[in-house]
């Protein structure tokens, strides 16, 4: 196995070892480091990167990648798994979207080491981490008081990639085009193929999107042959797919009253919310376009005219997609093993 090297230490084949990448100081003399645990496994295979929290503000990745390496019934038998709870720990502290300098790390990829402060971020961790990956998982939210039903976004287009994005078991999968600056766009410039998980919103944990994560970072594990499969357990159709999805936004400005929840199935012209004034009056609806099933919802209940309330997907047969949904929901309902 070659060697792997992280914040100039070494980890052989064999070793579980957990690491603080430096990154730099605050204003008050404090180190601040990237947390990282790595698992290697004596026999050679790929190395697989989960990261968290590129967004300081969302939390869900952060308890999935907690859960992910405490549990007891996880054994590598090949290759290296590299879990990486906090990537922007300015983000995590202050409880915010963004470094310190108001740039979103997420599109200051490949950066610089002579950059700004999110740049020479985002260049540390490429260089040090994301460069030695063969796959990764990103783990995402919705932005604050937004939640997303737990989805996977990848380029479909790549055959290997669509199949990590299925195997992950989410209850959908998007297909989504590159952004420039993203962590994704810049992986696949050094060869590391990338899933992109989104569920839940910021600031919250969301019971099941983080077991939805937990799981599907685990039948991604089986899938690269990293782990041992196990017991089969009732199999669950395939993940619907999607080329295609858009945003319902608000006619008018008031209080909403909503009449859809995420994962359901809407149809052309159907109301998705009544926005009203103070005294009970209905301004105006929401209507959908096209039908589809909601993958992501504003959850304040205030808007302004234009903001982005509902996301749709797209899907040749959407109420399948509605009975898949719920389908997912059961199985990831608790069991006495959960923490096991």
């Amino acid at each position: 196995m070659s060697d792997l090297v992280i914040a100039g230490e070494m980890i052989k084949p064999g070793q579980t070892r957990q690491i603080e990448l430096p990154v730099a100081k605050l204003y008050t003399d404090t180190e601040l480091s990237i947390p990282i645990h790595v698992v290697r496994s004596k026999k050679p295979g790929p190395t697989l990167l989960v990261s968290a929290a590129i967004h300081g503000d969302e939390l869900n990745g952060i308890e999935i990648i907690r859960r992910l390496i405490s549990a007891k019934n996880i054994k590598l038998s090949k290759g290296t798994l590299i879990a990486v709870p906090m990537v922007n720990v300015y983000g995590v502290l202050h409880q915010s979207r963004y470094m310190p300098d108001r740039r979103d790390l997420n599109r200051s990829f490949p950066g610089s080491a002579k950059g700004s402060l999110a740049g020479r971020m985002a260049n540390l961790f490429l260089t040090e981490v994301v460069s030695q990956c063969d796959f990764a998982i990103d783990l995402h939210t919705g932005a604050i008081h937004r939640s997303n039903l737990p989805q996977i976004r990848a380029d479909l287009s790549d055959q290997e990639t669509r199949e990590l994005a299925l195997a992950f078991g989410a209850p959908v999968v998007l297909d989504s085009s590159l952004r420039d600056g993203s962590l994704r766009a810049a992986a696949l410039e050094m060869k590391t193929k990338m899933l992109l998980f989104e569920a839940g919103e910021a600031l919250r944990f969301d019971e099941f999107s983080i077991r939805v994560g937990v799981k599907g970072i685990k039948n991604i594990m089986q899938h690269l042959g990293m782990t041992k499969k196990v017991a089969k357990r009732k199999k669950l159709p395939e993940p619907f797919t999607a080329d295609k999805s858009a945003w319902s936004r608000a006619t008018s400005s008031g209080i909403v009253a909503n009449k859809v929840e995420l994962g359901d199935h809407v149809i052309k012209n159907q109301v998705l919310a009544e926005i009203c004034d103070p005294l009970g009056g209905v301004l105006d609806t929401v209507i959908t376009s096209k039908s589809g099933v909601v993958i992501g919802k504003q959850n304040i209940p205030l808007v302004q005219e234009g903001e982005a309330m509902y996301h749709i997907a797209y899907f040749d047969e959407p109420g399948d997609v509605a009975e898949h949904i719920e389908k997912i929901v059961d199985e990831h309902l608790p069991t006495d093993d959960d923490y096991m």
